[in-house]
């Protein structure tokens, strides 16, 4: 932010004057209360995404500093049983097609509770995480794997890779849109690499987000939101090179991107790279107004959201929540949602029960509560799981319960939908 008190760009410094949504204020999505402070108030900020003009970069303010954000969190990555399967497919894969083996070293950014370097352990391959997170990083180290609890940046790259050696492999998932800091992240990238090493990163799409109104996916913890087009830019202005591409189904609709340096004449780039490119100037991701017409859509479905709530609430139905993600914090904040429509959620993260959700206060319990309570609708707040956890409390059909789906628009499904999907799906 500028003397002026304009928000300036966290990518290329250009002053950001077009809105692409906002989304009022709220408190930090993974900022869950504890009920001895229920009656305490929470500090809010604006959540309030722009475009830059000059970069096409969007973005939320650095309201809150990553240091306030990742000191104490409540997100584990173990708790998604498809998350894991994603981690183990994707150390096969790199395993196989880039031959990673024990002479090499790799090295992941926001490891987490250590859910995907567990199975290059289990290869016997060695391997580094970097957890600036206290509470997660300990479940890391619990299961044997070596991490280091600092953010990373181009001061603790130096460190690193005089304490350690340059990696071959660094991976990071869903971290590259959580640093304000962008051009220190990608100079620390660019000393750990090895000199023919490569990286991976995934993100949501910022195309999928678009397309399917996921709006939710917006928080204060998240400051970008990628196009291939922003993205590939940012890299290339560093030396670096976007050499393959993977569209992925995880967290909505995300993409991999393969980078290593320019130099590097190993990996020629692919045509994936080229058509994403190609196809998002074709919906006009080139075309600063495009971004602005984001925000009605997001106004339509709080609209939807809400009638639908409504509707249901005046019959006299019972409305219990599953999941307490970060998504469905932004959603429940926007759209104005309490126990006045939801009665509670529940999850699987032990860490969140007995707890409150941030801003709309509503409580969190054990999943077993659903069975307990019998509520006629399920509102599925982590909906990029929506399979998952439809087949995990599939139960609610012996009482007639069904779910509700908020994005991309509400929708009412039963258990059998589900079977239904999958029927299509394996003919």
């Amino acid at each position: 932010m500028n003397e002026s008190g304009n928000l300036k760009c966290l990518n290329c410094d250009n002053v950001l004057k077009h809105t692409f949504a906002d989304l009022g204020t709220s408190p930090l999505c993974e900022e869950f209360v504890k009920p001895e402070h229920v009656n305490k108030g929470q500090q809010s900020y604006p959540l309030h995404a722009y475009v830059c003009e000059e970069c096409l970069l969007v973005q939320v303010g650095e309201y809150v500093k990553p240091e306030d954000i990742y000191s104490d969190y409540y997100y584990f990555s173990s708790y998604s049983d498809s998350w894991l399967k994603h981690a183990s497919d994707y150390v096969d894969m790199m395993v196989k097609d880039y031959g990673i083996n024990r002479d090499q070293f790799v090295v992941e950014i926001a490891s987490n509770d250590g859910y995907l370097l567990q199975y290059f352990k289990e290869k016997k391959i060695p391997i580094l995480g970097v957890e600036p997170s206290e509470n997660v990083a300990r479940e890391s180290v619990a299961k044997g794997i070596p991490t280091e609890k600092v953010f990373f940046g181009e001061k603790t790259a130096n460190i690193l890779k005089k304490n350690y050696r340059p990696a071959d492999l660094i991976l990071g998932n869903n971290v590259l849109a959580h640093v304000p800091k962008i051009n220190d992240f990608i100079k620390g990238l660019e000393v750990m690499l090895s000199e023919k090493g490569i990286m991976t990163f995934e993100f949501p799409h910022l195309m999928q987000l678009v397309d399917n109104n996921q709006f939710d996916t917006i928080y204060h913890e998240h400051f970008f939101y990628y196009s291939l087009i922003a993205v590939k830019s940012i890299f290339e202005k560093h030396g670096m090179k976007i050499f393959d591409v993977q569209e992925l189904s995880t967290h909505g609709g995300s993409i991999r991107i393969f980078i290593t340096r320019e130099s590097n004449d190993n990996h020629q780039v692919s045509e994936n790279v080229e058509r994403i490119i190609e196809r998002e100037k074709e919906e006009g991701y080139l075309d600063i107004d495009f971004y602005k017409s984001f925000d009605k859509n997001v106004q339509q479905t709080k609209r939807d959201i809400l009638a639908l709530l409504i509707e249901l609430k005046n019959k006299g139905k019972a409305i219990a929540g599953y999941g307490a993600p970060g998504k469905g914090n932004t959603l429940l904040n926007y759209c104005g949602i309490g126990t006045d429509f939801i009665d509670y959620t529940v999850d699987r993260n032990p860490h969140k029960h007995g707890q409150y959700l941030p801003g709309s206060l509503i409580p969190i319990f054990h999943p077993d509560k659903i069975r307990e309570s019998k509520p006629d609708y399920v509102f599925i707040l982590p909906w990029n799981l929506k399979e998952e956890i439809m087949k995990q409390i599939s139960y609610i059909s012996e009482w007639g319960g069904k779910f509700i789906i908020p994005i991309p628009k509400p929708e009412i499904l039963d258990s059998q939908s589900i079977v239904n999907q999958e029927q299509v799906i394996a003919q």
